[in-house]
C-alpha cells in the first residue's frame, strides 16, 4: 500500500459526526463548513465507503464547502432496516435527507463517482431544483449498456484472465480463485491502474467486501452484477436534465469512454471529459488535472 493522503492540512475546518435521516445513524465529514461553493459527494460500490474520496477534500482550501458520507449499509453507516431498502429509488431518498440535514436549503453541487455517478444522475432527474449542478464520474444510467462495455474490455484481456472469467461466469462459481484472480486483473487494468494502491482505495475495498452492501445491489464483480440493480435503466430520462452537468471518465475505465458519451449526449450543453492516463479513478491518477477541471466547471456554474 502506498501511503495514504495528508489531509493536515485542510484539518483545521474539518469536521465529522453522524445525520439521522430515515432513522439510520450515517457517517460523515466535512472539510471547509461555510466556505462559499457546497459540494456534496457520493461514493461508488454500491457498498463502498467514503474514503477513496478523499482527493477531493483539496478543494476545501478553494473556497469549497465538501461533504462525503458513508451511505446506507456502507462503512460506519448502519444498515436498512428493509430489505426492499437495498434500492436506487431509496438512495435517491437518503441523498435528499443528508442534503437537507447539512446544507438546510441551500442549493449543492453534487459529485458522483461510479455507482455514486448513477445515483447523482437519479437524484437529479428528480430534485434538480435543489442542485446548482451535477458531475458523475465514471458514472452510468444503464446497467446493461455498461456491462456489455465492460464484457468488451474483458474480451481484450489475455486468454487466462478471459477464460476464466468466462467460465466461472457460465457456472455462476464466483468464489473460485481462478476467477477472484481473474477479476483483479480487469480491475487493475481498468479500476486504478497502480501496482499498489493507496491506503484509501484499499480501506474501501477491504470493507465493501466485509459489509454485504456491495453483493446484494451489484454482486460478485464490477462486470458481474446480478444485484438489485441489475435492471435499472433511465438513460432516456437524461434529456429532461436542464441543470449544467460535467461528465468525466478515463480513456482506460471499466465504466468506458463510450458510456460517457452516452450520458453527454443526451443532457443538452454538458460538459465531457476524458482522463488519457486514467481509468476509473481519475481523481487519484491525474489528481492535479481532475481538481482543477472540477473546480473550474463549479466556479463556472455557481
Amino acid at each position: 500500500l502506498q501511503g495514504g493522503l495528508n489531509l493536515s492540512e485542510n484539518s483545521d475546518k474539518k469536521e465529522d459526526g453522524f445525520v439521522n435521516v430515515n432513522g439510520l445513524n450515517l457517517y460523515y465529514v466535512r472539510f471547509g463548513k461555510g466556505n462559499r461553493y457546497k459540494l456534496l459527494t457520493l461514493h461508488g460500490g454500491p457498498g463502498g465507503t467514503h474514503d477513496y474520496l478523499l482527493p477531493l477534500s483539496d478543494l476545501a482550501g478553494q473556497d469549497f464547502d465538501i461533504v462525503f458520507y458513508d451511505q446506507f449499509g456502507c462503512g460506519k453507516s448502519d444498515d436498512p432496516k428493509n430489505e426492499s431498502d437495498y434500492s436506487l429509488e431509496y438512495a435517491v431518498e437518503e441523498v435528499d435527507g443528508v442534503r437537507k440535514a447539512l446544507f438546510g436549503d441551500d442549493k449543492v453541487h453534487l459529485f458522483g463517482s461510479s455507482w455514486g455517478g448513477m445515483l447523482a444522475l437519479a437524484y437529479t432527474l428528480k430534485h434538480q431544483d435543489h442542485l446548482k449542478s451535477v458531475t458523475t464520474s465514471s458514472g452510468l444510467a444503464s446497467v446493461s449498456e455498461t456491462v456489455k462495455e465492460m464484457h468488451r474490455l474483458i474480451s481484450q484481456l489475455p486468454d487466462k484472465e478471459r477464460e476464466a472469467i468466462e467460465k466461472h461466469e457460465a457456472d455462476g462459481d464466483y468464489s473460485s480463485p481462478e476467477y477472484q484472480e481473474a477479476a483483479m486483473y480487469f480491475m487493475k487494468k481498468h479500476l486504478l491502474r497502480w501496482d499498489e494502491w493507496p491506503r484509501e482505495v484499499a480501506d474501501t475495498m477491504e470493507v465493501m467486501e466485509k459489509r454485504g452492501t456491495y453483493l446484494k445491489m451489484n454482486g460478485p464483480s464490477e462486470f458481474t452484477i446480478i444485484g438489485t440493480i441489475k435492471d435499472v435503466d433511465f438513460k432516456d430520462d437524461l434529456h429532461t436534465i436542464k441543470i449544467p452537468a460535467l461528465i468525466t471518465c478515463g480513456r482506460h475505465d471499466e465504466v468506458t469512454p463510450e458510456i460517457a458519451k452516452s450520458i453527454h449526449d443526451r443532457i443538452g450543453g454538458s460538459q465531457m471529459e476524458v482522463f488519457e492516463n486514467s481509468a476509473h479513478m481519475q481523481f487519484w491518477e491525474e489528481r492535479d488535472k481532475y481538481l482543477e477541471v472540477l473546480s473550474e466547471f463549479i466556479r463556472k456554474n455557481d
